[in-house]
């Protein structure tokens, strides 16, 4: 699955791998922020529980961008790629507007 070239296979292919890495980039992003916050509700007594929950989420987050990886790859691994057959052994076409 991972690092097997595909992701930039057909226009499908590059608009799939794109929306996640944007989902990842944003998931890092929110991630770094919740701990950010954080760690400055730390440095008020009456925010530390408060805190403690931004550093849940923040931990959430984290875990989930391997995740959206995983869901990546599995999700570019089912599209038709150019040259795969249908169930009926059809060569299936790929619309791109790519002329390669």
């Amino acid at each position: 699955m991972f690092g097997n070239g595909h992701s930039w296979a057909t226009q499908r292919h590059r608009e799939v791998y794109e929306f996640y890495e944007r989902l990842y980039t944003t998931m890092d992003l929110a991630a770094a922020l919740f701990f950010i916050v954080g760690s400055i509700m730390f440095f008020n007594e009456d925010l530390t529980y408060t805190g403690t929950w931004f550093f849940l989420v923040g931990s959430i987050l984290f875990a989930a961008k391997p995740a959206s990886r995983f869901v990546r790859e599995f999700h570019l691994a089912h599209l038709p790629l150019p040259g795969d057959s249908d169930d009926e052994g059809k060569t299936v076409r790929i619309l791109d507007d790519d002329p390669s």
